[in-house]
């Protein structure tokens, strides 16, 4: 194929996939394989030095629906040229710098539908989709569902503002539970809201706007930073992200920071945006055809792409419940090479309507396992997935609830080994060494069918095991008598109570303080802890109510193990009770982890990222931005001597 006709399949596919995401809200194929396709096209097109009449190049934005009001935008609206590295980002900084820029504003790149809001007398009158940049839809009384854009401002003349408009990830995971058609991803649940006649549906959203630029404004603003401040005066919602920067390395350093922490946010973003903020030097640079020049959007390394299911595995976990595992067809994914991903249960196939040989949404964030989203489109030769009977494990005949699968044959070894696993894993007794490969040969070799016979293992027993030497023995061995000190929380999470993740059993332990208090705990008791509700109460008193369950705590105490009561100071009036705190810098007496444990034994709640809710940000030395973002939110900064002499009073 010579590269005129390649060009001619690429407009074709762009368009197509252009389509379905923008006037059908119904992705065929992730961003990422989006934008590899549209930059083959540019580069093609710098190539041959040719542009076709209906190249998506020289457009801006979506198609326009016919079932909405049409608006003319009285200003057009542009997309944003993006940088997929820090070498392109160097080069467009330089180029700004070379025009006089000192000063450069950086943002989130918010993943959901941009609208623009006009505003005349304080009152808000209209709202719209971007559309192709010239004409958008007419979605007023959709905007007017979404309860944090102000209907009124105290600003009397005309103002123009852009946003975007996006579903939490909280609130998309709340919907889906109780929902028989699960949205894919956030982005689409909120364009399908808006983009939609019956404005109930909208409302059922719960859709929020991120207000984050001005196109027109009856008075003089002369910076991204003045934008900012007047937008938040105005009671937008402006995110809590905002920095002014005037170093390529500092531009580069809080990037590095948020690709860190995007995983922990409530809300989709795929990179970040960096702007001239003076708009002096904005409108000497100008614009392109379809990007302004003085703008530019750093992509982070995708998080999602499509993939076709080869093959369905089902695994059985530590309580019975199967969980159905997709084979995939290879894909680079966040930095990984990924060949399987989960889905939540048989229900969740359905919900999703997942079918051997389609092509479906697969995410990984955080390095946990992959997960499908949903079908992005099925092929002439899917084929549905069938409904299991008896376990792949041992056979015992399946039992199903309608929405689960489970085995419930205690001595499944599937069970046995996911059971031992879990215990062993790090936010449990935390010994190193003991994968579930390691706990497989146990099981296969030794018959190590329950967690006391851990602690029995000599160096003789394992010296059978294949790939066992004295080094790898002796260091197994080691970790295993080092898991014999236990911090409360972390034995309660190894004991797999059913519905008892690290936060409950943490909670837990805050409450009662030692393991003596959790075994007689009543429901009502636990119930006083904030996030447990009926059914994980009755569980932990089923489980402690069960004599194989607390012969199997008095053995493993006659082992060794000693369980450390909880050290919480119970005295209200110390100054980090019912705190919400945030830790920055290097500590010189404590690491992380330590002054994280004496925070939350104060009674404070320890979070990860600074808001106008956090009460005191504890600085150590070398403090990252956080620092800089307390002192613009008014938190409390406080140093490690005031955090030693608190503690000092409670010893």
């Amino acid at each position: 194929m010579n590269k005129i006709d390649r060009m001619k399949q690429l407009i074709e596919l762009i368009d197509k996939y252009n389509y379905a995401y923008y006037t059908l809200d119904n992705p065929l194929i992730s961003d990422k394989e989006y934008d590899d396709l549209y930059y083959e096209l540019v580069s093609l097109e710098k190539e041959t030095g040719t542009i076709l009449d209906n190249s998506p190049t020289q457009k801006v934005g979506d198609v326009v629906l016919d079932k909405f009001e049409k608006v003319k935008h009285e200003q057009k609206l542009y997309s944003l040229n993006k940088a997929n590295n820090y070498e392109e980002l160097k080069t467009w900084f330089y180029d700004m710098k070379n025009a006089g820029a000192t000063k450069f504003s950086l943002e989130y790149k918010y993943d959901g539908l941009r609208v623009v809001l006009k505003y005349e007398n304080g009152i808000l009158k209209n709202g719209a989709t971007r559309g192709n940049g010239l004409v958008g839809e007419n979605i007023t009384e959709q905007i007017k569902t979404i309860k944090n854009i102000p209907k009124t401002i105290n600003f009397r003349k005309k103002l123009i503002v852009m946003g975007e408009v996006l579903m939490k990830l909280s609130v998309l995971e709340k919907y889906n539970k109780n929902s028989n058609e699960p949205l894919k991803n956030a982005r689409n649940a909120a364009a399908g809201a808006l983009r939609n006649l019956d404005t109930k549906v909208t409302a059922s959203r719960n859709l929020d706007a991120i207000i984050y630029d001005i196109q027109y404004i009856d008075d003089k603003i002369t910076s991204q930073t003045m934008a900012h401040e007047f937008l938040k005066n105005q009671n937008f919602d402006t995110f809590d992200y905002f920095y002014t920067l005037d170093s390529f390395s500092e531009i580069v350093k809080h990037i590095d920071e948020v690709d860190k922490i995007k995983n922990t946010l409530d809300i989709l973003i795929d990179g970040m945006v960096i702007k001239v903020d003076d708009y002096n030097i904005r409108e000497k640079v100008g614009f392109t055809e379809k990007f302004p020049k003085w703008a530019i959007a750093y992509k982070f390394e995708a998080q999602e792409l499509t993939s076709i299911v080869k093959n369905v595995v089902w695994q059985v976990g530590r309580t019975g419940k199967l969980t159905p595992v997709c084979e995939i067809e290879p894909i680079e994914l966040a930095g990984a090479t990924v060949t399987h991903a989960t889905l939540n249960n048989y229900d969740d196939i359905k919900r999703k309507d997942v079918a051997i040989g389609s092509r479906v949404f697969v995410r990984r964030s955080n390095e946990v396992i992959p997960e499908i989203l949903g079908v992005a489109e099925h092929l002439q030769n899917s084929k549905k997935i069938d409904l299991p009977t008896i376990c792949p494990c041992c056979k015992t005949k399946l039992i199903y609830d309608d929405i689960n699968l489970f085995c419930p044959n205690d001595n499944c070894p599937e069970r046995i080994v996911a059971k031992i696993t879990h215990f062993a894993s790090k936010n449990a007794m935390n010994i190193e060494g003991l994968s579930e490969k390691t706990v497989n040969l146990l099981y296969n070799t030794l018959n190590i069918t329950k967690v006391t016979q851990l602690y029995e293992l000599t160096s003789n027993d394992l010296s059978v095991l294949e790939g066992f030497k004295s080094k790898k023995i002796n260091n197994l061995l080691q970790s295993i008598e080092k898991s014999k000190n236990v911090e409360l929380s972390n034995f309660i999470y190894a004991l797999g109570i059913n519905g008892v993740g690290q936060k409950t059993a943490k909670d837990i332990a805050k409450k009662f303080g030692s393991i003596e208090n959790v075994e007689t705990a009543s429901i009502d008791d636990l119930l006083e802890i904030k996030d447990i509700g009926d059914i994980i109460a009755k569980n932990i008193v089923v489980f402690f109510n069960n004599k194989n369950n607390i012969d199997l705590i008095e053995d493993l105490i006659k082992l060794g193990v000693t369980v450390l009561s909880s050290n919480k100071i119970n005295n209200i009036n110390n100054m980090f009770f019912g705190k919400t705190v945030v830790i920055t810098g290097t500590l010189k007496n404590f690491s992380r982890e330590e002054a994280t444990k004496l925070l939350e034994n104060f009674g404070s709640n320890v979070t990860n990222s600074i808001s106008s809710k956090t009460d005191y940000l504890l600085c150590g030395e070398n403090p990252g931005s956080k620092l800089t973002k307390a002192k613009n939110l008014g938190v409390n900064v406080i140093g490690e001597d005031i955090f030693m002499l608190e503690l000092n009073k409670y010893k």
